[in-house]
């Protein structure tokens, strides 16, 4: 009886899904800039490495926005990419590279904010992994926090980056390293000014890495206190979050929304929607 309860609805979720539409039905109106050998510069994304890693494998991307001047002090989207290679059925696709990820110029539409790619490290910090953080078996996740907070220092001192309007975000795995990265330890859970996680979220399923847990991911999130996280997925997954952090008993700053899309692709920030406009002013007011 349990298991016909189960496979109901499964298939209540998945047709209700499946009546979204695609994010190929709406034109994009944004086109992530391509990548530039050149140094950084206004309406430029290029590649970079912090000092201390040149001649190891470790790379971020950064872009400056085409409003950009030198002297002057912008608000920082740090971005964490998802898992990859990866490919459904719905032809969305992540590459699990920094270089992939979409979500920050989407929310920008490339002007007003730094946007800062990071990546997550292999165990010994010597290389960018594609999928989860650390690399088997240690999945050690400090490499990847350490390199964070070198390079949010390094560019924010470089390039006019304001440290007190830091918003971390991230697709899929970069979701959930909102808090599982983002609020590991007191140091770098103390950058951020708000969070935008997009489709998943720490501890509310176990993964095949040490600290999914929920144990684990509860002592993450009591790190966040009052500061505001936009979370939303595909679908209706955010309302699984919602009642996850409901049982938690932490009483933060959470809105919850669906893109309204099928899609579990982070390219849905390139199209105009309804929810992109209510994520872009929402951002607006947590860092006035």
């Amino acid at each position: 009886m349990l298991r016909r309860i189960l496979i109901l609805a499964l298939a209540i979720f998945n047709l209700a899904r499946a009546e979204l539409p695609d994010i190929s039905t709406v034109k994009p109106d944004l086109v992530v800039p391509a990548l530039s050998g050149n140094k950084p510069g206004a309406g430029r994304r290029v590649k970079g490495a912090l000092p201390s890693y040149e001649g190891t494998g470790v790379y971020h991307v950064l872009y400056l926005p085409r409003d950009w001047r030198p002297g002057q002090r912008y608000p920082v989207l740090v971005e964490y990419a998802g898992n990859g290679p990866y490919r459904n059925r719905n032809r969305d696709v992540s590459s699990g590279r920094v270089e992939g990820s979409r979500m920050g110029y989407g929310i920008s539409g490339g002007d007003r904010y730094l946007w800062l790619c990071l990546p997550y490290l292999d165990a010994k910090g010597t290389a960018n992994v594609r999928r989860w953080w650390g690399g088997k078996p240690e999945y050690d996740p400090l490499p990847t926090v350490n390199y964070c907070l070198e390079a949010v220092k390094q560019i924010c001192a470089e390039f006019g980056g304001d440290r007190e309007r830091l918003v971390l975000c991230g697709f899929s795995r970069g979701a959930i390293a909102c808090n599982f990265i983002g609020l590991h330890d007191d140091r770098v859970a103390g950058l951020w000014r708000a969070f935008i996680p997009y489709s998943h979220y720490d501890g509310v399923r176990k993964w095949g890495y040490p600290g999914s847990d929920r144990a684990a991911a509860l002592g993450r999130l009591r790190r966040l206190g009052p500061r505001p996280q936009f979370v939303c997925s595909e679908g209706s997954q955010f309302k699984e979050t919602a009642q996850y952090l409901a049982g938690t008993k932490i009483k933060g700053n959470f809105t919850f929304r669906g893109t309204g899309f099928r899609n579990h692709s982070d390219a849905w920030l390139l199209r105009p929607s309804p929810v992109r406009s209510e994520l872009r002013s929402w951002l607006v007011k947590v860092l006035e």
